[in-house]
């Protein structure tokens, strides 16, 4: 049964001045002059990305997946999570998952399903995520960015679950369709 949409409100915020702290190839940094919705006057900084996020969650025939290893600079640790990457704002979300798979992993599939979208941390930046489930894999070699120095494993979906379930995984992304996917498998909801 379809739901209801949840309600809404106007935007209770009004934006006297903005200003851009820092502008690069991926993000626009601005810094606004507020008026808060108490009415209170302040500023708020948006942090605008210039690129889609994107996330790939290949399973094969047997139920394994792949997961990417790469040690992640703002965070400065280690950190293993599928696929990753961002896409061009003006492209398909598709087309991006596509190149990222196999850029990172070598991998094709001849079946895609979005399985999920997300605003990754809506309170500070307008990111957009889109997360894909990719089947019926085909493999070659993969082809990194320059720059990236990727570790990639195959291991089953079950153990990348208990993984995610252990706190071990906490990769946004990777949280998101693990969780998805595990979801759609209670269901039945699957192909």
């Amino acid at each position: 049964m379809p739901l209801t949409p949840l309600p809404s409100e106007e935007n209770p915020w009004t934006i006297l001045d903005t200003e851009i702290k820092l502008d690069t190839p991926w993000v626009r940094c601005k810094l606004h002059k507020v008026i808060n919705p108490s009415g209170s006057a302040g500023i708020y900084g948006v942090t605008e990305f210039k690129n889609l996020a994107i996330g790939i969650l290949p399973i094969d025939e047997e139920e394994n997946t792949y997961i990417v290893g790469q040690y992640r600079f703002p965070l400065q640790t280690y950190s293993w999570e599928i696929p990753e990457g961002g896409g061009p704002l003006h492209l398909d979300p598709l087309d991006s998952a596509k190149r990222e798979l196999k850029e990172e992993t070598g991998i094709e599939a001849a079946n895609w399903e979005l399985i999920q979208t997300l605003q990754v941390s809506n309170s500070a930046t307008n990111e957009i995520a889109y997360l894909y489930l990719a089947r019926q894999l085909s493999y070659g070699m993969s082809e990194p960015e320059e720059g990236e120095r990727l570790l990639i494993r195959k291991i089953p979906f079950a153990e990348l679950y208990e993984r995610v379930n252990s706190g071990e995984i906490s990769d946004s992304l990777t949280v998101a369709a693990v969780l998805k996917y595990r979801l759609k498998q209670l269901e039945g909801s699957l192909p």
